[in-house]
């Protein structure tokens, strides 16, 4: 081998098993060389940082006390031989605690969301305690979970309030067994308003979106050693979750005290499963039982059926996005609507389609997109019914429920689920052919206020605390702040009675979850547009204040 073919080698393998190699402490003579140790360490540079060994903290700590601390000190350096001897000490198991911690600390939701992907199914009893301001406890609850990833669950109460009542979601249908009054009610599989409490996909799926996560300490929960998490969510007070150290998934949530009163949610006991019993998701009516359908909702073979019975012919989507699947087609036979629902893990969209009636009218908290120049209505969470929504099942108020809905040739469509909004954008975008427009969230509104509006911060972000806190829920929705400030314009003295400007008279015309600007059409008003945006949190838990306006004249 060449002189420096082998010093180069040398040099690599000493970098692999990372060492310094000796030309780093003096150059080598050859140009060339030196170029091509540069390029080595560059390409080196790209490998991921080698972690120390286990043992490193000790071997560390050794080696600094040795070289601290002589073997044989003499006599007259003994006094402050001993300070040294203190200090280095201090230094040492500073040093080792430092240390073990980068070891034994993982990323609290980094190691929740990977311990997460392992779990197929889990079955645990949750206990669920009030703890009022004196202190005093009582269980309000206790239940046993069957639960999987992809939604469906079993749902015993085994004390409290509903003692006996069985909820199961198979993700075909819904059912509650009521044992005292010996009837089955059943409903439509989605949308889902029933959530157990600490469902522990959700859970770590909110604490993924929080503001931050801080470990505050270490306790056992359900007798485990366990981290203790801190939690500022999006919107809302701080809260507490406890960490299993051993299988990094959540064991118990603690709320902030409101109102006197502070909720404790703990699973006593949790196993990990490969699936539900079968035999819990099969729907049957127990004998001497009453059934009740509360399920609108007819099941149809293929879109052919769809024609018959509702007398036109559905949209379909041109390719289904990518994790998805198409589950089942439903009609509503008396509203005269179509529902093809898609399924893809613990995810589900149904897109929902049926003749256009009344007049188009977008709900108040929704951003405006477009398709072909048209208005879309985009809800994120869905916060009202409107339209083939208010027809299609209950959804307004559920968190975790995202909507798309517009208008086209005659027709109303919504793309709606549990799952994120860029999951609803992709299957518009397929029911569309490419038309639909998200507005841009970053970029700011072209139009500007004629006159601003001085805002006095403190006062805003002390008015999101009180929303949060379930005071003047009427500032999350920018219609009716417009409306409350034009009105305040005409009548500055205060507002008895009704307002002087009404709310069907107030329509938004841009908004994209940060910005909005509502238009007045009233002959009355003083004020054309009001300028509104969330300054405290630019989300749908988020006031909106009004920043500016443009006079009628």
């Amino acid at each position: 081998m060449h002189d420096n073919e082998r010093r180069l080698s040398d040099y690599i393998d000493q970098l692999n098993a990372e060492k310094k190699p000796k030309e780093h402490e003096h150059s080598a003579a050859d140009p060339e060389l030196q170029e091509l140790f540069h390029t080595v360490r560059l390409v080196r540079s790209l490998r991921e940082p080698a972690m120390p060994e286990r043992n490193f903290p000790t071997k560390l700590v050794r080696t600094v006390t040795d070289q601290l601390v002589p073997t044989k000190p003499k006599k007259k350096k003994r006094a402050w031989m001993a300070s040294i001897v203190g200090i280095a000490a201090v230094l040492a198991l500073s040093l080792l605690m430092h240390i073990v911690s980068l070891f034994d600390q993982p990323n609290i939701v980094k190691a929740m969301e990977k311990a997460f992907q392992d779990v197929n199914a889990y079955h645990g009893f949750l206990e669920i305690v009030e703890t009022n301001a004196q202190g005093k406890t009582t269980t309000q609850a206790k239940l046993e979970i069957w639960a999987d990833k992809q939604g469906r669950y079993y749902i015993q109460e085994l004390e409290g309030s509903n003692k006996g009542l069985i909820t199961v979601n198979n993700g075909q249908t819904k059912w509650q067994i009521h044992h005292s009054e010996k009837q089955v009610h059943r409903f439509s599989a989605f949308p889902d308003p029933y959530r157990f409490a600490f469902e522990l996909g959700n859970e770590i799926k909110e604490i993924k979106q929080a503001v931050s996560t801080k470990t505050i300490g270490e306790e056992k929960a359900a007798n485990r050693p366990s981290w203790v998490v801190e939690v500022t969510p999006q919107g809302g007070e701080p809260y507490r979750i406890w960490i299993d150290k051993e299988t990094h998934l959540p064991l118990q949530k603690q709320y902030a005290m409101h109102h006197g009163i502070q909720y404790k949610i703990t699973y006593t006991k949790i196993e990990w499963n490969d699936a539900i019993p079968e035999k819990l998701l099969a729907y049957h009516v127990p004998k001497g039982f009453q059934e009740i359908n509360q399920n609108p909702e007819q099941i149809v073979a293929n879109i052919g059926e769809v024609n018959e019975i509702i007398g036109f012919l559905p949209d379909v989507i041109n390719q289904i996005p990518a994790g998805y699947v198409q589950d089942r087609i439903a009609i509503v036979p008396d509203k005269k609507l179509v529902k093809i629902y898609y399924r893809a893990s613990n995810k589900e969209i149904v897109i929902i389609q049926g003749k256009a009636t009344g007049k188009w009218k977008l709900a108040p908290n929704a951003m405006v997109g477009k398709i072909h120049q048209q208005t879309a209505e985009i809800q994120s969470p869905v916060v009202e019914e409107a339209g083939v929504l208010g027809a299609g099942g209950p959804y307004a108020g559920l968190t975790d429920l995202h909507s798309i809905r517009w208008r086209q040739n005659g027709f109303e469509y919504a793309v709606i689920g549990h799952a994120d909004l860029e999951d609803l954008v992709a299957f518009t975008k397929e029911l569309t052919n490419g038309a639909f427009e998200m507005p841009a969230k970053e970029e700011p509104s072209s139009s500007k206020p004629k006159v601003n509006v001085p805002v006095d911060l403190e006062q805003e972000k002390n008015d999101q605390k009180s929303v949060d806190a379930g005071s003047s829920p009427w500032k999350l929705d920018p219609v009716f702040v417009a409306q409350v400030f034009v009105s305040l314009q005409m009548s500055p003295e205060g507002i008895t009675g009704d307002y002087p400007i009404r709310y069907e008279d107030l329509r938004i015309v841009q908004n994209n979850g940060k910005e909005a600007v509502v238009e007045v059409n009233a002959d009355n008003a003083p004020i054309k547009r009001v300028y509104l945006k969330r300054l405290i949190r630019q989300d749908a838990t988020g006031i909106w204040t009004v920043v500016g306006y443009d006079p009628a004249s």
